[in-house]
């Protein structure tokens, strides 16, 4: 049984982690395979978005497999997969099917959106097990208050999806059995648009080459608004047309 499974349909690739008897925990494996199929999906030019789940309807990720970390797995392998997500050029959107704990919770971290089922549970609870959030956690401050992610990490107990939402980590709450079809209707508006000008925003807006940065944010406006695609985009809207975009 493959431990990660990757399926593309109209322009979406979905990754589903598929350990469900292990609640979807990564290992080495795992790490390996999340590292292959982001650099499918950005290999792709078919691909314009992608969707990352997990196997059942009670867990997303439990994060880190704890027996395979006892006995010795390769941290670097499993942490190269997460960072596969992150890096990922093409925009992530996590449909989080259940609980999402400790790097469970720090994979729907590495996308861009999260959708979550009303049941989903967020956390980092690491210092339970002598830990801590290595993998994206210590970085919640950025993202939500300092006295939020100081509780969440330091008591490692779980916020409902309906708080995460609150927050301001998750975009949308949904019942359980529309996580993956809400996710994929979100992909489907996103991958409608501009292919360069959604990844000049992304890059952008997470700061990987610019974080405000006059000159990275000229070279992107150079490349899109001089792009076939920006052409293209202006004319089908005079044409009242949907767009059709080459990614250049």
């Amino acid at each position: 049984m493959s431990e990660v499974l990757s399926e593309i349909s109209d322009g979406v690739m979905t990754i589903t982690l598929n350990r469900p008897e292990a609640g979807n925990s990564l290992n080495e494996a795992v790490g390996r395979a999340l590292v292959d199929a982001f650099a499918a999906a950005e290999a792709d030019d078919a691909v314009r978005v992608v969707v990352i789940t997990g196997t059942g309807e009670k867990v997303f990720c439990a994060g880190l497999d704890l027996k395979a970390f006892a006995a010795g797995a390769d941290m670097m392998v499993i942490g190269a997969g997460l960072d596969a997500i992150g890096k990922c050029p093409k925009p992530v959107i996590a449909a989080v099917n259940g609980a999402a704990l400790a790097g469970g919770f720090e994979v729907a971290l590495k996308a861009d959106l999260i959708v979550a089922a009303e049941h989903a549970r967020f956390g980092i609870p690491e210092v339970k097990r002598g830990l801590f959030a290595a993998g994206g956690g210590t970085r919640l401050p950025a993202r939500i208050p300092l006295q939020m992610a100081l509780e969440l990490g330091l008591t490692g107990d779980p916020i409902s999806a309906q708080r995460a939402y609150d927050l301001g980590v998750v975009n949308r709450v949904v019942p359980a059995a529309e996580v993956l079809s809400a996710s994929r209707a979100l992909a489907a508006t996103i991958a409608a648009n501009g292919p360069l000008a959604v990844r000049a925003t992304k890059e952008l807006m997470w700061g990987e080459i610019g974080d405000g940065d006059a000159t990275a944010h000229g070279q992107w406006a150079a490349k899109v608004f001089a792009s076939e695609d920006a052409r293209e985009g202006a004319i089908a809207f005079a044409e009242k047309r949907a767009p059709d975009w080459k990614g250049r």
